[in-house]
């Protein structure tokens, strides 16, 4: 998307960003006549413009399958209650952790997850380990989640003032991170619990 903008942007032809603006970009170019839009480039922008389509076509099928998988999942629909996970992330969950009983406590989970530093070692010394690589999934969807809620705190008034307190104590990088970690710890209070998110949980 980003290629075929820089390309028609080179013969004057502006479109914004975003996936949306692609119907857009479309009939722009369709619309342009040939002396303001050589063949050559229109012919290279229609190629591009087809793989856009194809991608677009197996994103949203890819898309109706975790939707199905999710309506199918209480444990999946439990999780996505929880402000800031969506169905995709709720899925992802729900596909790599079958019994959230299995850590101790959010925090062990959240470090199985990535977002805290866990710490291994024998005879007193300390190693951070890193998460699994199955893992880095849920650990970046929870990063976008919790970006999602810093950039909208101020429509959820449950949450705005954590979170608006922390960013004025922290970096919005850092605040963010932190606010990712609530979400790990509050899925698996989720999880445990076998009950859907009551509010309240993510200033804990």
């Amino acid at each position: 998307m980003n290629s075929l903008r820089g390309q028609i942007a080179e013969f004057g032809l502006i479109v914004a960003q975003g996936v949306s603006k692609i119907k857009e970009l479309s009939e722009l170019i369709a619309s342009t006549p040939l002396s303001c839009l050589p063949d050559a480039a229109r012919s290279c922008a229609a190629i591009l413009l087809r793989q856009i389509d194809e991608l677009q076509e197996e994103i949203e099928a890819i898309e109706r399958s975790i939707l199905a998988c999710h309506q199918t999942s209480l444990v999946s629909q439990r999780r996505e209650t929880i402000p800031g996970v969506g169905v995709i992330t709720a899925t992802a969950i729900a596909a790599t952790v079958a019994d959230a009983k299995v850590f101790e406590s959010g925090r062990h989970f959240a470090a199985w997850v990535g977002l805290t530093p866990r710490q291994t070692g024998t005879g007193g010394k300390s190693i951070s380990a890193r998460s699994p690589r199955r893992e880095r999934l849920s650990t970046s969807l929870l990063v976008l989640g919790a970006t999602a809620l810093v950039r909208y705190a101020r429509n959820r008034p449950e949450i705005a003032a954590w979170i608006n307190g922390l960013l004025a104590r922290r970096p919005p990088r850092v605040a963010i991170i932190a606010v990712a970690n609530k979400l790990a710890r509050v899925a698996w209070a989720v999880m445990a619990g076998g009950e859907e998110y009551r509010g309240g949980a993510v200033s804990v």
